[in-house]
């Protein structure tokens, strides 16, 4: 029997990284249509940004893993 094909730990990084900017893009459209709606429910707002500041940092995080420190 042949194995399955695996991803290198790399590969995951990736497409994890991809995953949490589809995330942090989305988040961004909804606090903008909550914002543009006029009346919103401030605590729901605010968890949000808090959510997508997070994601911020993880994403920062990730793609410093995955992109090496050149020293020219």
């Amino acid at each position: 029997m042949t194995e399955p094909p695996t991803m290198s730990h790399m590969e995951m990084q990736k497409v994890r990284l991809s995953g949490l900017r589809t995330e942090h893009r989305d988040l961004d459209e909804a606090i903008a249509a909550m914002e543009s709606g006029g009346r919103s429910d401030m605590l729901t707002l605010r968890r949000l940004k808090k959510r997508k500041l997070a994601l911020k940092d993880l994403i920062a995080k990730l793609e410093d893993e995955i992109t090496p420190d050149i020293i020219a």
